[in-house]
């Protein structure tokens, strides 16, 4: 593994059950260990054409857009989010302040 890059295992799982035979599902599990926080992260996925350093960053850079989301639901008590274009998103939040 890439320790110097944060990574701390790649592995590929199949999941298996009773349509395991016809239809196995293969996902990814990524180990990272962030270098400055030092936390561990696992990440479970199925791109299997990116490298695991490129998905620990994808992931990285999305968890605070997460954060965001869950801050305005808790604040301004929106449940869910009617429409996904940009313009549907800022007409709620404009209409829940």
């Amino acid at each position: 593994m890439n320790k110097e890059q944060g990574i701390t295992s790649d592995q590929t799982l199949v999941l298996t059950g009773p349509k395991a035979d016809t239809r196995p599902i293969k996902l990814r599990r990524i180990g990272y260990s962030d270098p400055e926080t030092g936390k561990h992260y696992v990440f479970l996925t199925h791109p299997f054409e990116l490298t695991a350093k490129t998905i620990a960053d994808i992931y990285k850079s999305r968890w605070p857009i997460e954060l965001f989301f869950k801050c305005i639901k808790q604040h301004l008590k929106i449940k869910s989010f009617v429409g996904t274009s940009k313009n549907a998103v800022m007409t709620q939040i404009w209409v829940a302040m």
